[in-house]
């Protein structure tokens, strides 16, 4: 039997005044951090609207169940990140224009692409965010950020963890083409990674930081997170194998290893 998906409500109301640097005090680590949080309240939405394209086709109960628990817990992220959007105004970002823009190039690619290319983008994304789960959880990068941040973002990694199999199974069932779940990961890989950069860009600007200042900065801290490879090259490697299944990256222990060795407790369930 497949582990089930709890869906948890966070109360987000804890992000208030939240600090503007809230990683390691960090306005380059703050700003990748917030970059690519800020697209997650448009993409969490898309990722269910990809997978409830389908339902009514899925038989096996035991995977409703799993796209139910799904559903429920991508809502409640998308809302806690809007919060935590609402919380980066308040701290003197002006993110409406590049949120509307973003919301503007996200749907007109997602109105272009058929149903399918859609779910296949959201299974390879749900793999690059379980990765990036897995490394909060396992190689604590939330160790220096504000302890309303590490509970946010752990409690999105948990759940990350938990679902990060039922857009896949979803698409093994509609459609199990090589070559579909290829065009889904190279679209993933090209949207997410431009989106990021756009966002954290434009985060970056408003500190006053240039590219070479990010540089110095990330040296001083010494504590270099190889984004691109630890989420991207990794992410697409394990994905070109052709019997790639989610549940061979054994990740479902680190959430309550991470709370556990904390002190935290998960939020409780809906």
């Amino acid at each position: 039997m497949t582990k089930p998906i709890i869906v948890r409500d966070l109360d987000s109301s804890e992000l208030a005044g939240l600090p503007r640097h809230w990683m390691a005090g960090s306005a380059v680590a703050t700003g990748i951090a917030n970059g690519v949080n800020l697209l997650f309240p448009w993409g969490e939405r898309f990722f269910v609207r990809s997978v409830k394209r389908y339902v009514d086709r899925i038989d096996d109960p035991e995977l409703r169940a799993q796209i139910k628990g799904f559903f429920g817990q991508e809502g409640r992220h998308a809302h806690a990140h809007d919060v935590l959007n609402a919380e980066l105004r308040k701290q003197g970002y002006e993110i409406d224009e590049f949120l509307a823009s973003y919301s503007k190039l996200a749907s007109w690619i997602e109105s272009k692409g058929p149903g399918r290319l859609r779910l296949a983008v959201t299974a390879a994304a749900e793999h690059f965010t379980a990765i990036m789960a897995e490394g909060a959880l396992a190689r604590d990068v939330l160790a220096q950020a504000d302890p309303r941040m590490q509970k946010l973002l752990a409690w999105h990694a948990a759940e990350e963890i938990e679902h990060k199999a039922v857009a896949f199974d979803v698409l093994q069932r509609i459609d199990p083409s090589y070559r579909l779940r290829m065009a889904g990961m190279l679209l993933a890989t090209l949207l997410l990674g431009g989106f990021w950069i756009w966002g954290t860009t434009m985060l970056l600007r408003q500190d006053g930081i240039t590219l070479r200042g990010a540089r110095r900065e990330l040296a001083q801290l010494r504590q270099r997170d190889p984004i691109i490879r630890r989420v991207f090259v990794r992410g697409i490697r394990e994905y070109l194998r052709r019997d790639f299944h989610p549940s061979d990256n054994h990740q479902d222990h680190l959430a309550d290893a991470w709370f556990a060795a904390r002190g935290f407790a998960m939020p409780e369930a809906a």
